[in-house]
């Protein structure tokens, strides 16, 4: 007796009563002898891409854990010689080859979100703005427009905000609007990057090594 043959299915199509289809964009299952030659190939080729990205990010995901794997055991290891960990601000650490000409950096991140208080700076600094005559300090109410002017999902510019507080200003007022914004400031967790860098010599300049496709 032979065996069954078992029938391979294309990726991305089903069988329905012994026909081929493929689901379209509504969901409705569309015969593959309709589908245009140009749709399959595009079909075919996003598959493709998306199938080898989904195992980069396993394996960049992969790499990650095991980085900080490799990074904590030799911290351990230098706590128990040493009674003592390697660390800079905020946890931020640099490892280094010894030769000079490698490093990989572990730096963490605060994630800051604003309170109330954000808003009686907008106030003071309205104040501020109404009593300046409309054609001196333009570059900074062009800073404070930008500021305040909301972006996607209601998120203030933060990198905006931060400008403002670095802008040297003796009015009263202005001073409190900058009180304000740092009591507004709220820490909501952290988030830890791992960058790799490489140079050709000891006086050459770092070079990132690349895993983020955009830059790449």
């Amino acid at each position: 007796m032979e065996a069954a043959t078992e029938t391979t299915v294309p990726v991305g199509t089903v069988m329905v009563g012994g026909k081929t289809y493929m689901h379209d964009a509504k969901g409705h299952l569309v015969p593959i002898e309709a589908i245009k030659p140009a749709d399959k190939l595009q079909d075919e080729t996003v598959r493709k891409i998306i199938g080898h990205a989904r195992d980069l990010s396993a394996q960049i995901g992969r790499f990650k854990e095991h980085t900080f794997d490799d990074l904590s055991s030799f911290e351990a290891l230098l706590a128990q010689d040493y009674g003592a960990t390697k660390g800079g601000a905020k946890g931020n650490k640099t490892f280094l080859t010894f030769d000079g000409l490698m490093k990989v950096s572990v730096q963490v991140a605060d994630m800051i979100d604003f309170g109330a208080e954000l808003q009686i700076a907008k106030s003071l600094i309205d104040e501020c703005l109404t009593e300046w005559s409309a054609d001196s300090r333009t570059e900074i109410r062009s800073i404070i427009s930008r500021a305040f002017n909301v972006e996607k999902e209601g998120q203030i510019n933060r990198a905006e905000i931060f400008m403002l507080l670095r802008l040297d200003i003796e009015d009263e007022r202005w001073q409190r609007a900058m009180d304000a914004i740092r009591d507004a400031m709220r820490v909501i967790g952290s988030k830890t990057y791992v960058r790799c860098y490489q140079r050709a010599s000891q006086d050459a300049p770092w070079e990132a090594v690349t895993i983020d496709l955009a830059k790449a």
